[in-house]
Order: structure tokens, then sequence, then C-alpha cells
């Protein structure tokens, strides 16, 4: 039996369970332009912190090697005497250091120094590097002197390329994609919502053809409202920095690369966040109503363990006001105990609007449910579930779920984010189950 498919294979069952959670940001930061602005952005990226020690790694290790050839029996300095005070360029290794101090110092003061944003030194550094090496090992005498007449010129010439590799294909793609996002975020801040939130109307937890006000009105305190607490007033906000979040990701959909797709037409997208890693976005077309969409998966959460296994358990720990409720929800375990359950807290906002219904949601703490020594807690940011309306048809909708979930623990991040896309296709098809039940009932 093949154990890491049967593991994968587990994950993508229980996965699911976070379908009422979403995100893995920390809860203590939004997506909104504030936090994109320049003071806030980091001097230098992550992953161009990266290629910076690697460069370095670069002279070191080839340094390393250097040293390791000149301690030889007749001693460093005598060696370091005939290398460099009688270099002679067939026989000598000295030459091959000063390339790998010139890639060094080339390339620190282009991406670190000067931090340049194409690839035009990289290039000349390579070249050159490439160029020197091809000829010195044709022409020199370096191939008599056993293993390291190989090594030398052939770790230098793979890790220039490798250098080259990873600017191109990883630091400057990725920062580009940040920019990129960042422009749209201040542009998102300076033009009103796609869906303004006029049309938000509020009263959740009743029947979907009853409106109750507006958005403003509850969040504002009113005859015969009661006042909230400064806890309840953060959880309102949490709900609000949540919705934000969805909107933002909704406006950016010409952005979202596209990840599977199945048979029912349902598509998985992702999308990277900056400073918060991969965005998992499910898009499925559901023949029915958007009314029955929005009682099965945002108004009932808790009654999603009847046709969702793998959610253990899903309790609403307190009613805030009119949009928000803080929830608590186990993930089963999995795997024979590998994966062990995961529990969530989770402030949520539910808006109705003309053409959608929206749940937010993000991670939270809460008096009832503190963190217990049986479950690993989780942690999730802003995301959500977006129930669109076709104007066209009543009897049909688009379900949008917005997922990046981090699961605590040891679990591998890279065995998680194989299997989302398939946990996502998984719920959409336990989604249609239950909604083809319920059609059929008279």
């Amino acid at each position: 039996m093949n154990k890491p498919t049967d593991l994968q294979h587990d994950l993508e069952r229980s996965l699911p369970a976070i379908a009422s959670i979403s995100s893995s940001f920390s809860q203590s930061q939004g997506f909104s332009p504030y936090f994109f602005s320049p003071e806030k952005r980091k001097a230098i990226s992550d992953v161009r912190r990266t290629f910076c020690l690697f460069v370095t790694f670069d002279l070191l290790f080839i340094s390393l090697l250097w040293i390791i050839e000149l301690n030889t029996k007749v001693g460093i300095k005598e060696n370091l005497k005939d290398e460099i005070i009688n270099y002679k360029f067939k026989s000598s290794f000295f030459d091959i250091f000063l390339l790998a101090l010139f890639r060094f110092v080339v390339l620190l003061l282009g991406y670190a120094i000067v931090r340049l944003r194409h690839w035009w030194v990289i290039a000349v550094t390579t070249l050159v590097s490439s160029a020197f090496l091809i000829v010195k090992v044709i022409l020199s005498e370096l191939l008599t002197k056993g293993a390291f007449g190989y090594l030398l010129p052939i770790v230098s010439f793979v890790i220039a390329w490798l250098e080259t590799w990873f600017l191109d294909f990883k630091v400057l793609t990725q920062e580009a994609e940040e920019e990129r996002w960042f422009l749209a975020a201040q542009a998102a801040a300076s033009r009103p919502l796609l869906y303004p939130r006029a049309l938000s109307e509020g009263q959740f937890y009743s029947p979907p053809e009853s409106f109750a006000g507006s958005d403003n009105e509850s969040d504002e305190e009113g005859v015969g409202r009661k006042a909230l607490t400064s806890q309840e007033k953060e959880y309102v906000r949490q709900g609000k920095e949540a919705m934000e979040v969805v909107d933002q990701i909704l406006a950016q959909e010409e952005n979202w690369k596209f990840e599977k797709n199945n048979d029912f037409g349902d598509v998985v997208y992702t999308f990277e966040i900056p400073f918060h890693g991969k965005t998992f976005i499910l898009k499925a077309f559901l023949q029915c109503s958007p009314e029955m969409v929005y009682q099965e998966v945002i108004l009932q959460p808790e009654k999603m363990i009847l046709w969702n296994r793998t959610v253990a358990a899903c309790q609403i720990l307190q009613r805030v006001e009119d949009n928000t409720i803080v929830s608590y929800d186990v993930a089963a375990g999995a795997a024979g105990g590998v994966v062990s359950p995961r529990d969530f807290v989770n402030v949520r906002r539910i808006e109705r609007r003309r053409d959608r219904y929206v749940s937010s949601g993000m991670s939270t703490t809460h008096s009832l449910k503190p963190p217990l020594s049986k479950y690993v807690r989780g942690e999730n940011g802003p995301g959500g579930f977006i129930v669109l309306k076709c104007p066209s048809n009543a009897k049909v909708c688009t379900f949008i779920w917005i997922l990046n979930t981090d699961l605590k623990g040891r679990l591998p991040r890279y065995l998680i984010h194989q299997s989302l896309a398939a946990t996502m296709f998984e719920f959409a098809f336990h989604l249609r189950q239950r909604v083809a039940e319920l059609c059929s009932k008279p």
C-alpha cells in the first residue's frame, strides 16, 4: 500500500471540515490598502533576501573548495604563493575564486543595495562566468590535477546558472506580482467597492426573504438595541475587516491563477497574497436557488455535520449583533490519527446584498473556548463564502469559496496545498448532493 498516497487521500477527506472557516492569515493582519502602504511594506522582500544569501553561499562554497585544494602536502602558504604570485592561467584556481568574488560583489551591489528589478545585471555575471569557465577548461591543464580539476569549474558554472534561474523565475516574478497587488489594493481604496456597501442588507438567521434593515443600521446603537461591549465591538470590527478582504479579492478576479477543473465544471484558482502565501478559490455553478445555498452553508453552519462527515462539530458561541456571530468548529481527525482533530474559533460577518449573499470570517478568541489539549488550534484569517445570484434565472447560482488555512501542528504545508484543490471539489460534490436531496423533496 502506498502510504503517502493514502495520507494525502485522507487529508483530502478531512480538510473540507474547514469549509466554515477560511484563510490562513493572522487575525491581527488585515488585507487593506493601509497594510500595503509604502511605509509598511518591507524594505527588501523575503525572496530577494534568500537570493542574496544564496549569492553569499556561492562565494563561501567556492572559497572553501579552493582552500581544500590548497591544503596539500606542500602547505597552504606555498600553494597560495604559487597560485597568486606565480599565477598561471592554465594551472591556477585563483581566477575561479576571483570569478565567484566578482559575482558576489556585482550581484549584491545590484540586487541588495541598488535593488534593481531587472535581469541585466545577472545576465552579465552569468555570461562572463560561463565564457571564462568554458575557455579555461578548454585551454587549461586543470584536468590533470585530479578531482578538483573537474569539481571547481563545474560547481562554479552550475551555481552561476542557479542564481540566474532563481532571480528570473522566483525573485522578479514574485515581486512583480506583489507590486501588481499593491497597486490594485491602492486603486480599490481610492474608488468605491465593486459592490457598494449601500447594497448590503442586514438581518441574518432569518428566512431569506426577510430583510430587517441596512448594514449601517445594524452597526449603530439605536432604540431597542443593546449597547455593545468593547469585546463585541472588536468582533464587529474583525468581521468588517474580513469582509473588506473578501471584497478586494473578488475585485481581483482577473488575477486569479487557474489550477484545476473537474467534470462538473467547477474550477479552483490560486492567488498569491503578499506576506501571507497561497489562497485557494473555488468557483462552482449550482442548479438551485441562491437562497438554498445561503441557508445550508451560510445561515446554518451547525447543521453541516448532517451532510459533511469531516465536520465533527460546529457550535454558535455568541450572536454579537444582527450581522456578526462567533462560532466554534472542529475538524475530524484523519489518516488513522496521523492528522489529529483541529478546532477553530471564528468570527463571522454575514451580509445580504441585492446580487449576492456573503459570509466572511477570520480567527478570533472567545472565553468559552480556550485552546484544548485534545485539539490542535488552527488559525484562520479573512476569507469566506459568496453565493452569486443569476439575474436571468432565479433557480441557478454561482458559489465561491475563498480559502487559505493554517492547520498548525507539524503537518507538511506542501501536502496540504496539494490536497486543497481536491478538497474543494469534494466539498462542492457534497453540496450538490445536499441541494439535490432538498430539491427532490415535495
